[in-house]
């Protein structure tokens, strides 16, 4: 992947998308090791595909498109290759520079409900939760691929840690509702 500003497709030019984190976790912590993430994430990825691969297969030629998701909260961002063959999904810290085709920024609460359907996508948009931009071809088919899933990701994302299950599910959900609290 070809480096170039991370927010080189979106309408915030190279200045950070939300300058109002002053008080978020971003800003309190310094730059993380992401290599401990990256086993996780490696599984996550996986665990989606082989549970939905209709997800992936629905996305069509925009499988082939990165995107950039930039939890405002946290230190880190994103960039997710969904390809259905070999998708991937990797952590970077805030200061890279990443090429993306479509930008997608929102607390990780947001995020999260977005992800699993627990909120309408366009009503997240035009209330201002989340900022999109970029390939908005791949952006609708994204958002239709998830809109489609049937059951909930986050739960399946849980039950593929198998015995720690319940303690990841309830990790995930305290810390979308501590990270709705923070920004909202």
């Amino acid at each position: 992947m070809k480096s170039n500003s991370h927010f080189s497709n979106s309408p915030f030019g190279k200045q950070k998308a939300n300058k109002d984190k002053a008080n978020s976790l971003k800003n309190l912590l310094p730059p993380l090791p992401l290599f401990i993430l990256q086993p996780l994430l490696n599984h996550i990825v996986s665990s989606v595909a082989k549970k939905h691969p209709e997800l992936f297969n629905r996305l069509g030629d925009s499988a082939n498109k990165v995107f950039l998701i930039d939890p405002s909260d946290l230190p880190l961002f994103l960039i997710l290759q969904p390809n259905p063959l070999n998708p991937t999904l990797k952590a970077y810290n805030q200061n890279e520079i990443i090429e993306h085709d479509t930008y997608i920024c929102g607390t990780f609460a947001t995020l999260m409900q977005m992800i699993d359907a627990q909120s309408d996508s366009d009503a997240l948009f035009f209330n201002r939760e989340i900022r999109v931009s970029g390939d908005s071809e791949a952006m609708v088919a994204l958002r239709n691929a998830l809109d489609d899933m049937e059951g909930s990701l986050a739960k399946d994302v849980a039950k593929s840690f198998g015995v720690l299950s319940k303690p990841v599910l309830l990790a995930m959900q305290k810390f979308s509702k501590n990270s709705g609290k923070e920004n909202g």
